[in-house]
């Protein structure tokens, strides 16, 4: 299809311009109008662009669910720049599937509004107080729930958490505002809501209870246990592939004729499994795909240490030996090689089956998922954030293979590949800008390493006592070494050839 991102022919996405869309482009069946609120989500991104808000989307499309709509929101001053895009064009994406043999888009309405950014938080905390609002999700990435890597209990000591407990009705957390919220809430009668995290982390319904309820506590322990007692934080799991949006995802959106200041790109392939624990009621999400299970943890194991601990098996090699995209990675011979024995090998033996899956066959279809051609998703995007993602992703898989015997000496090689991408360079000598919260340290580190291994896995934070696991720790010291003295293509083939 010929690029009118220069033309004039492009329809500007608005609720008014909905139907000159061209006619291959899904649209709204709904009356936008009378969609009313039922849902805040913080954190309002591509992943829930075309993963939750696409599910009630959907069942709106079958005149269901109509009083459930979205409203966005969001805490950090960089939020203020996705508010601007959507507001300005009525709070529609274009969702543009990428299947590796054809491409379709569709327009998702299921967001109505998005709450202006501002310090205190008061307009959102005044928005969740209202009667309407019977569930507030978010995804606000893996690392931002204030988790004591210690302990992994609630870390009291973080500034933010500070001022949050200090000044619980001006907060700057997303979670200072659901207490402020629910403090409203109990005072006026409105009563609880659920609290939904779609989040990548395992028991995340647990996790986030964890953190509104100790904050709540820091102030006001009596709404703390109000809070324990009737709000309701069911676990869940979510999984679909969505790219950032970058110059390529805006020229395709152009393709299709649509004017979309921030079109969402995804993968063929959605799953949402969630425990059915929803204190004020929730949308029939079952009757279009969502499955309700009281096994949620069966389904995020797999899917954590399969889908994104092996996202981490391929970015870092990747980000080393300069790979750019997820892709390309898996189309590079070792790199596919390493995804395919680590996981088969040493992740799959710790994973239990769900209904209808085993850990093997899932792996073959995350190995399909990888390989799309047509998501251009990035190593780098995939590599963020290692110090919490190797801690959420990988680390449990070494553990699990310490406890049961099974082989750890891939894992270890992903760790060591890990050590060597955050000293900072390529092995081509181009340089990998800082890619994670605690970039500073880790490079430290990193450096350090060279010389002395352990160093690395003296980061109790991220490693507890597996620096002194003698079948790890080995492992991971000969392969540090052999990556710095021959390469990591080297090394990767040294292990591939066991």
């Amino acid at each position: 299809m010929e690029d009118q991102s220069q033309g004039t022919d492009l329809v500007k996405l608005s609720n008014a311009t909905l139907s000159e869309l061209p006619e291959a482009v899904l649209r709204p069946s709904y009356d936008r109008a009378k969609l009313k609120p039922g849902i805040v989500h913080i954190g309002l991104g591509n992943f829930h662009r075309a993963h939750q808000a696409w599910y009630l989307h959907r069942l709106m499309q079958s005149g269901a669910a109509l009083d459930w709509a979205i409203i966005g929101a969001g805490v950090r001053p960089h939020d203020a720049t996705m508010r601007q895009k959507l507001v300005a064009q009525d709070c529609l994406t274009t969702l543009i599937e990428l299947d590796p043999s054809s491409s379709f888009a569709e327009v998702v309405g299921s967001m109505i509004d998005f709450l202006p950014i501002e310090q205190g938080n008061g307009q959102l905390i005044e928005r969740m107080a209202r009667p309407d609002i019977r569930i507030v999700s978010m995804t606000v990435t893996e690392g931002g729930y204030f988790i004591d890597p210690a302990n992994k209990g609630f870390d009291p000591t973080h500034p933010d958490i500070v001022h949050d407990s200090r000044k619980p009705n001006q907060p700057k957390t997303a979670f200072g505002a659901v207490v402020a919220a629910l403090r409203l809430r109990r005072e006026n009668g409105s009563g609880p809501f659920t609290c939904l995290c779609c989040d990548n982390l395992q028991g995340n319904g647990d996790v986030l209870r964890q953190t509104v309820v100790s904050l709540a506590r820091m102030s006001d322990p009596e709404l703390a246990d109000w809070i324990d007692l009737n709000c309701t934080f069911p676990n869940s799991m979510v999984d679909c592939i969505v790219p950032a949006t970058g110059p390529n995802e805006l020229a395709l959106v152009h393709q299709f004729g649509i004017g979309d200041q921030a079109p969402v790109t995804h993968e063929n392939f959605r799953q949402w499994v969630i425990e059915d624990d929803f204190c004020a009621g929730r949308p029939d999400l079952d009757d279009v795909g969502v499955t309700f299970t009281d096994d949620v943890h069966g389904y995020e194991a797999m899917k954590i240490r399969i889908l994104n601990g092996g996202h981490q098996v391929i970015s870092v090699p990747g980000e080393v030996l300069a790979v750019k995209t997820i892709a390309d990675c898996m189309k590079h011979d070792l790199i596919s090689q390493l995804f395919t024995k680590v996981a088969t090998e040493e992740i799959a033996p710790s994973v239990k089956p769900v209904l209808g899956t085993t850990p093997k066959d899932y792996v073959v279809l995350i190995h399909g998922r990888f390989s799309n051609p047509k998501i251009v998703d990035t190593t780098r995007r995939v590599a963020f954030d290692g110090s919490s993602r190797h801690a959420g992703f990988v680390i449990p898989s070494i553990r699990d293979g310490l406890t049961n015997g099974t082989p750890i000496k891939g894992l270890a090689l992903i760790e060591a590949a890990w050590a060597r991408m955050c000293q900072g360079t390529r092995e081509d000598g181009s340089t990998i800008e800082p890619n994670d919260p605690f970039w500073d340290e880790l490079r430290t580190k990193a450096n350090q390493a060279r010389e002395n291994p352990r160093v690395w896995l003296e980061m109790r934070q991220i490693y507890g006592d597996l620096a002194d696991q003698p079948q790890f720790s080995d492992n991971f010291t000969k392969w540090l070494n052999l990556i710095w003295d021959e390469g990591l293509e080297t090394a990767i083939a040294t292990y591939l050839a066991q």
